[in-house]
């Protein structure tokens, strides 16, 4: 197995595992902050790795789509990592603190402040959802699709398109890159990368 496929599986592969420990926060102040900080931090180097791998697999092609394949994947990784910046280190950041004063909710008003940003934030009111989340889902959906349209068009077969689809669509379906959204939409990217590199098919420009 070569560098560059172990890299474009590899990736999301560990992705999608490091999803499955992503705590849910319905009580902020009673989170495993232990868990939770070592998987945003995590997320900060995994996020740009999955972009990339997602990027690399349409190659050298050229054409439209493999150009927004590699710019959504780009956005994906610039908005998401600044998102999980914001809405998990930094949050987690606050609550270690609040904790460790013994007063944790004197400090509610500024955790809330953060989780609550209409913009950076992570538990927009009901109804809505912070921009940068909204902006990577986005641009995850359509470099999905993008790739899965230009290795369709390059002579794939249906298999890693189809996965690529379920990959696009996962964080819009489930709302969130916690379990399932997370597990299924980098799991599906990896078994995509996988197929494609262990059953090659004609190279093209497209």
């Amino acid at each position: 197995m070569s560098l560059e496929t172990g890299f474009v599986v590899g990736a999301p592969l560990a992705l999608a595992l490091l999803e499955l420990y992503h705590p849910h926060p319905h009580d902020l102040f009673r989170l495993d902050l232990r868990a939770w900080m070592l998987v945003h931090y995590a997320q900060i180097l995994l996020f740009p790795l999955v972009a990339l791998a997602l990027a690399r697999l349409v190659g050298e092609r050229r054409g439209f789509a493999a150009g927004l394949c590699r710019a959504g994947a780009f956005v994906f990784a610039v908005s998401w990592v600044a998102f999980d910046t914001a809405a998990g280190v930094t949050t987690g950041i606050l609550l270690e603190a609040a904790r460790a004063s013994g007063t944790p909710e004197v400090w509610r008003a500024p955790v809330m402040a953060v989780w609550n940003h209409p913009i950076v934030g992570a538990g927009a009111s009901p109804g809505s959802a912070p921009l940068l989340a909204v902006t990577g889902t986005f641009a995850w959906l359509i470099a999905c699709l993008a790739a899965g349209f230009t290795l369709r068009r390059a002579g794939s077969s249906w298999p890693p398109v189809l996965l690529l689809a379920i990959s696009a669509v996962a964080f819009g379906v489930f709302r969130t890159h916690a379990a399932p959204g997370g597990p299924i939409a980098f799991g599906a990217l990896a078994a995509a990368a996988a197929w494609i590199r262990v059953r090659p098919f004609p190279r093209s420009r497209a």
